[in-house]
């Protein structure tokens, strides 16, 4: 980044964070406003002016001596990342972050950070709000720690990245639609993944039959289904339909399927043991669905421990089915992946691609 590029970013920078810090210490009113035109285009500019030259001086020496912070770099706009459990983003004087997506808290030594979306100095270890601006204040340093499985974070300014160990489930949504089984949503952010809210009977009755390898064949379906609450002419008539038509599912009731309803991890896990031979869509009590996915080798002690706990969202949902991948095919030596490679659904060379981005162990 060139100096005069640097001497852009932190006079917006300081500009905003002045601002901010000066509003909230005063209240004008119509007739004594916060501060006239000419302080702002006189005064205040040519402190601002010396407060850049000043911090830049300081950043060029800090570089020469060896000891300045460590930094990815600046982001004059706002960028986007998706973010996993641990994950952190440190920002110093005029860095914004806004979540999208996920849980995050916010901590830091001495300073300030204000919540620009209600104009309020937040607390270090506060939790961040979604959807809320948040900028790091003059001659502070925060971390933003991504509290949750995963998290979709907006930055801009200076900023520096550093990365947990835990299960990477961004990762893991890649690595499926790589092998053509996982799409994103129609939300506008975080590639549309959806990773941080709860899957719906319709995503998880899709996922099922992706890893069926009939999703061509449901969507080539062209029958009707008996639910009210299912729109004809959609594609959702036709995974519903088709699944019907095979017997995977009988609804939520003679009349509704109940599409966005949510799914427990014993539901969906259900669903995987069908699709491993291990259970039927006769099987109407999934009190024992978790433990019998442990003892067909589907899942590990760890994981079953995890999905017993909490809320069971998409990241699950992605976990599970790519680790299914890895499971025996009951009466059979393939694995899933391996009878879904059969069918075409996916290449060895795209399993291998996926495999390559998932770097995190399993539970």
């Amino acid at each position: 980044m060139t100096r005069k590029t640097k001497t852009a970013l932190i006079t917006v920078c300081l500009l905003l964070t002045v601002t901010v810090v000066y509003a909230l210490a005063a209240a004008g009113g119509a007739s004594d406003p916060l501060a006239s035109l000419s302080y702002l285009t006189g005064t205040f500019t040519d402190a601002v002016d010396q407060r850049v030259e000043e911090k830049l001086d300081a950043s060029d020496q800090a570089l020469l001596n060896g000891d300045a912070a460590p930094s990815d770099g600046g982001a004059a706009t706002w960028m986007e990342t998706r973010l996993k459990a641990g994950d952190a983003l440190t920002g110093s004087t005029g860095t914004g972050v806004l979540l999208l997506a996920g849980g995050m808290q916010v901590t830091f030594n001495s300073g300030a950070v204000v919540d620009v979306t209600t104009g309020t100095i937040v607390t270090s270890g506060s939790a961040l709000t979604a959807s809320h601006r948040y900028l790091v204040a003059e001659e502070t340093t925060a971390v933003f720690t991504v509290t949750s499985k995963t998290a979709v974070v907006d930055y801009q300014g200076p900023y520096a990245f550093s990365y947990s160990t835990n299960t990477d489930y961004n990762a893991i949504a890649v690595a499926l639609k790589t092998m053509h089984l996982f799409q994103g949503s129609f939300t506008g952010y975080g590639d549309g993944y959806d990773l941080e809210v709860a899957p719906t009977r319709l995503q998880a009755l899709i996922m099922f039959i992706r890893v069926l390898g009939e999703e061509n064949d449901a969507l080539a379906y062209t029958g009707s289904t008996p639910f009210t609450d299912i729109t004809s002419g959609t594609q959702s008539e036709k995974y519903v339909g088709y699944a019907y038509s095979k017997g995977y599912t009988n609804g939520y009731s003679a009349t509704t399927f109940r599409p966005s309803q949510t799914v427990t991890a014993s539901q969906y896990m259900e669903f995987i043991l069908r699709a491993l031979g291990y259970s039927s869509a006769d099987n109407k009590d999934l009190s024992g669905t978790l433990t019998n996915a442990l003892t067909n080798g589907v899942i590990t002690e760890g994981e079953l421990a995890a999905l017993q706990g909490g809320t069971f969202l998409r990241a699950d949902l992605a976990y599970v089915s790519y680790y299914a991948l890895d499971a025996a095919v009951s009466g059979s030596r393939q694995t899933l992946g391996d009878t879904l490679m059969d069918k075409g659904v996916f290449t060895v060379r795209e399993k291998q691609a996926a495999d390559a981005l998932v770097t995190s162990g399993r539970k």
